[in-house]
């Protein structure tokens, strides 16, 4: 029996195959019909293992994050299925592609994502889409000049510590968790929208529809997150990574800080000294560690003070997609916020 482990390490070895001009052969076989076999062995192997992973194969709008699939997901309902490249409880940082996500790519009508500075991983299946199948949020004339800067408190806080590590391979100059800006939200879903119509014309009205109630939605939900918001806005916290810095804005929060901007380094024992005593001082109300993470550094700082430690999901594990999942993504974040910052009420 052909298990999915085997039809993944055929399709590893016929691609290794194809791309290796220095595989020895034998003479006999001509090295152009070789690898004929080859590529038409690996196509075989790409289709039996869609059908063995449930994955599916027909052309789809493609979301390299759960976050922004909320979004694709209200603007191509009914027009187009979306599917999600990164899997719940996985981290943008550092996730491998697997060749089921290799197979999503291949079909996909439309790739969604922020970019190279975001998903390392899908920098070179992006580039090899043509630019009317792929939006890269962060390159968009009507995001770039709403992006934020970000990273300049961890160097402070890391200043002189060696231990900290250098996290400036993966990060830009800006703060690339751009789904959390209700305000880019809209933008992508416009630039989605766009994008759709000019794939499946027909469908324009549905496609018009879907984009107006998203954006009703939103302003209905936005309103509400504000209420909820309000008394606990003036309390200080900590999050786990420079992450939230939009929706913090957006909605008037007032972070002490974070410990880190790349959550695959933790930050040494300089910077931690610094954030314990900021905590103390500023009199700070929470800690908020992620689901995909939960350092064990976040209960080192907290012993011995009244700090409560909460989670904050920036990705909405477990959330599934409709036309209304962004906004209970954003409501979910807010109950995240509010269920801790309000215990020192």
């Amino acid at each position: 029996m052909i298990t999915v482990v085997k039809l993944r390490r055929y399709y590893d070895i016929t691609t290794r195959f194809i791309t290796d001009e220095n595989v020895a052969m034998p003479a006999s076989y001509p090295a152009a019909l070789l690898r004929v076999v080859c590529c038409t062995c690996r196509f075989a192997c790409i289709w039996a293992l869609g059908m063995a992973t449930g994955v599916n194969t027909q052309a789809a709008v493609v979301a390299s994050l759960r976050p922004l699939g909320f979004i694709a997901a209200a603007v191509a309902d009914g027009v187009m299925p979306v599917e999600i490249v990164l899997p719940d409880g996985s981290s943008p940082h550092d996730y491998a592609l697997r060749p089921t996500d290799t197979l999503r790519l291949k079909n996909a009508d439309l790739l969604v994502w922020v970019g190279p500075e975001m998903e390392v991983f899908l920098s070179g299946p992006a580039s090899s889409l043509p630019a009317a199948r792929r939006i890269t949020l962060a390159s968009l004339p009507s995001v770039r000049p709403l992006l934020q800067k970000g990273g300049e408190e961890l160097h402070e806080n890391h200043e002189n510590d060696d231990s900290s590590g250098d996290d400036s391979h993966h990060h830009s100059e800006y703060n690339m968790h751009v789904w959390l800006s209700p305000t880019i939200a809209r933008r992508a879903a416009e630039a989605i929208h766009d994008r759709l119509v000019e794939l499946i014309p027909e469908k324009k009205q549905q496609v018009d529809d879907n984009l107006r109630i998203f954006n009703a939605v939103l302003t209905k939900n936005d309103k509400n997150i504000a209420t909820m918001l309000a008394p606990v806005r003036a309390k200080g916290y900590y999050v786990f990574h420079d992450a939230y810095g939009y929706f913090e804005t957006y909605y008037g929060l007032t972070p002490s800080g974070y410990f880190t901007i790349n959550p695959e380094i933790q930050p040494g024992a300089q910077a931690l000294h610094k954030i314990r005593t900021q905590l103390v001082e500023q009199k700070a109300t929470c800690i908020f560690a992620e689901p995909q993470f939960r350092p064990a550094v976040i209960n080192a700082v907290a012993r011995g003070t009244s700090l409560h430690i909460s989670t904050l999901d920036p990705l909405g594990m477990g959330i599934s997609l409709d036309k209304e999942s962004y906004a209970r993504f954003l409501s979910q974040l807010t109950n995240q916020y509010v269920s801790c910052l309000e215990k020192n009420e």
